[in-house]
């Protein structure tokens, strides 16, 4: 990890975030946390990660709130107000399966052409491990309560609720992998 994207992305969210946003910040802080736990794992990509990681929800600050649908403001303001790097830029757009969620939101194809997803399945699981194993507080928590958290949070038959019903699956499945991962890293 080179750490010359995060401290960056930090500034950025920080900004975004922590005046309007304190408990959204706090989740943002704690995914950032667990990002940085996965750079044994991750090597050059984990600069990247912990960026993303910090920035994923960085859409939700009111003043970028454009379409309601925070990761595609959030990349939309990444590319056009800070001209990020692309991946980064995609990761956050795409974070958490949020192509589903556009899907609910009829903004599926908008965010397919804008943001395509980024092929690289490692990434795109541990920042869906970093994101669903973090309470909106920024502690630690395992995926099945957090998918209980936002259900409840929003109740299950908002766009959210509905959203994370469809996406449950494929959250969980993602989690698994990097669990993997993180286990066979382990020395023996």
């Amino acid at each position: 990890m080179n750490g010359l994207l995060a401290p960056w992305a930090r500034q950025v969210a920080e900004a975004e975030l922590s005046g309007p946003l304190p408990r959204r910040w706090a989740h943002s802080q704690g995914v950032g946390h667990r990002a940085t736990g996965l750079v044994g794992i991750l090597g050059d990509d984990s600069d990247l990660l912990v960026s993303a990681a910090v920035l994923h929800d960085v859409g939700y600050a009111p003043r970028l709130a454009v379409t309601g649908f925070h990761p595609l403001d959030g990349a939309r303001f990444l590319r056009d107000v800070h001209a990020a790097d692309e991946r980064l830029v995609r990761l956050v757009a795409n974070h958490s399966f949020a192509l589903l969620e556009a899907e609910e939101r009829g903004l599926r194809d908008v965010l397919e052409v804008e943001f395509p997803l980024l092929d690289n399945q490692r990434l795109v699981d541990a920042l869906v491990w970093c994101d669903m194993t973090t309470t909106p507080n920024g502690e630690r928590t395992s995926a099945k309560a957090r998918l209980a958290e936002i259900t409840d949070r929003y109740g299950a038959d908002s766009v959210v609720g509905r959203f994370i019903r469809r996406a449950s699956p494929e959250i969980l499945a993602a989690v698994r992998r990097v669990d993997a991962e993180l286990v066979a890293a382990q020395p023996r």
